[in-house]
């Protein structure tokens, strides 16, 4: 079985932690979740404590972020790598450089030095230099930088929409198939003549 390690930090869109869950859940991929102390405190202002007592319900593996000596944080303990989502610029400052303060900073550390996929979905907005910076210094090293960004072509009817297409995008980048995915040119269903596409803009 595949395992994959799934990252919940402080940045506001807690969401996407849960959605990524939710959509991991079905297939054949064991999910290992830590949440950092700054998540749980958002995702008591994002959600209701019923939606949070069930998140854990979710992940096959739960660890306390101050379990340092856990399974996922040592390279010996193959996974086909994390997703930190949503990623806060604290936890993408930590990454970036190195420091392993914590159980989810250290599985990304490991995920970058065994050469893993890491995928962290940044939330933050305007940016400063030393975000910009932090992010430089991550897809050096491999990572990928994957802000949550619409994609409104969808023809988008709710909010949940834009988070389960932003995380099954993620999930891409994992060779993960969501089937529910819609993509251009394939499921899309835009009903547009070809004409119609070709507008000045």
């Amino acid at each position: 079985m595949k395992r994959m390690i799934v990252g919940i930090s402080g940045a506001t869109g807690f969401a996407y932690g849960i959605k990524a869950l939710e959509l991991l859940k079905p297939m054949d991929i064991q999910t290992h979740l830590v949440i950092s102390k700054a998540a749980k405190i958002t995702g008591n202002y994002e959600h209701s404590k019923s939606q949070l007592a069930q998140l854990e319900s979710l992940a096959d593996i739960v660890y306390s972020v101050d379990n340092i000596g856990a399974a996922i944080a040592s390279g010996s303990y193959k996974t086909i790598g994390m997703l930190v989502a949503p990623c806060s610029m604290r936890t993408l400052a930590a990454i970036a450089h190195g420091l392993s303060d914590n159980l989810l900073t250290r599985a990304a550390d490991v995920v970058l030095k065994e050469r893993r996929r890491l995928v962290l979905m940044t939330r933050e907005a305007p940016l400063h230099l030393g975000h910009i910076k932090n992010m430089e210094a991550v897809t050096l090293m491999g990572g990928i930088i994957f802000p949550p960004v619409p994609a409104l072509y969808q023809h988008i009817e709710s909010v949940d929409d834009i988070i389960t297409h932003s995380v099954a995008r993620a999930l891409d980048l994992f060779d993960i198939n969501v089937p529910s995915l819609a993509r251009w040119g394939e499921d899309m269903s835009l009903n547009q003549k070809p004409e119609e596409n070709n507008e000045d803009i």
